[in-house]
């Protein structure tokens, strides 16, 4: 459940939500049906009473602070659901060198549309960056942006042209989707199966199912609509987010990553290529 704009709290036992009213919510009252609701996502402009994240926690109904449409996840608690068979099956498939290949592979299918048929990690980063190279060139053609390239420099993101801070904010938008998926999921950021080192390593890996359609379109959208006569006239990474909340609403994205999620760890047979190529 989405709240905006108002303050959680309880009235006799009952948790409330009143709300000035936004885009998806009239003003007024209305009462929460807490014990059916997995997680709530309280996005810009909200409060909550000590007694409602009492009565929430005590049904084990998750809290997560977030920027508007889920730009952004800033903190969240507690982890939903409340069981663990879906973490204990992640760190069994993650433990197991082969298995854990099977679902790279398979998120790879999902994002590429085909199984590919090499079997060493690095060599699918490898076939995935020189698509990456082609794909990059055809989204900026099809949005009429000049591409130079993928650069970042961590120690100077704003020394890079606009297409590729446009492409960082995204990228940080659409992650936090993915850490929105993975915290309603009840699964581990930690473990991830393409990705490595990071503490959002699962994450990380479900956002790049995304890239090619969510990540890039929105990066390249903003920097054209900042270069029409007409633009906006406010900052790039504004933008972004403005034009990243709007695709997040209208594309279901975060019910999207839960579904992908959902997928890989709740079904009993192998983890391999089964339906590998379903986009």
């Amino acid at each position: 459940m989405w709240l905006e704009r108002g303050r959680l709290a309880t009235e006799d036992g009952t948790v409330q939500f009143t709300t000035a009213g936004y885009e998806s919510m009239a003003p007024g009252t209305y009462a929460i049906p807490h014990q059916a609701v997995s997680l709530i996502f309280l996005g810009p402009g909200t409060t909550v009473s000590h007694d409602a994240a009492r009565i929430l926690a005590r049904h084990g109904t998750g809290l997560a602070m977030v920027g508007s449409d889920g730009v952004r996840l800033y903190a969240s608690f507690p982890a939903p659901p409340d069981q663990s068979r879906r973490a204990r099956r992640q760190v069994e498939v993650w433990a197991d060198p082969s298995r854990r290949l099977a679902v790279a592979r398979r998120m790879y299918a999902w994002r590429l549309g085909e199984v590919l048929p090499e079997d060493d990690i690095t060599v699918l980063r490898g076939i995935e960056g020189a698509r990456m190279k082609a794909t990059y060139k055809l989204l900026a053609q099809r949005y009429g942006v000049t591409w130079r390239g993928r650069r970042y420099d961590r120690r100077d993101p704003m020394g890079a042209d606009l297409p590729n801070q446009a492409i960082n904010h995204a990228s940080v938008a659409v992650l936090a989707a993915a850490q929105l998926a993975v915290v309603a999921t009840g699964t581990l950021a930690q473990l991830g199966f393409i990705h490595e080192d990071s503490g959002q390593a699962f994450a990380l890996d479900v956002a790049d199912l995304y890239r090619d359609t969510v990540t890039l379109p929105i990066a390249f959208a903003a920097v054209r609509r900042q270069r029409e006569p007409e633009g906006p006239r406010v900052p790039l990474e504004r933008s972004v987010r403005r034009i990243a909340g709007k695709v997040f609403r209208e594309q279901t994205l975060v019910t999207r990553m839960i579904d992908r999620i959902k997928e890989l760890f709740d079904h009993d047979g192998d983890d391999g290529d089964r339906d590998a190529g379903a986009a």
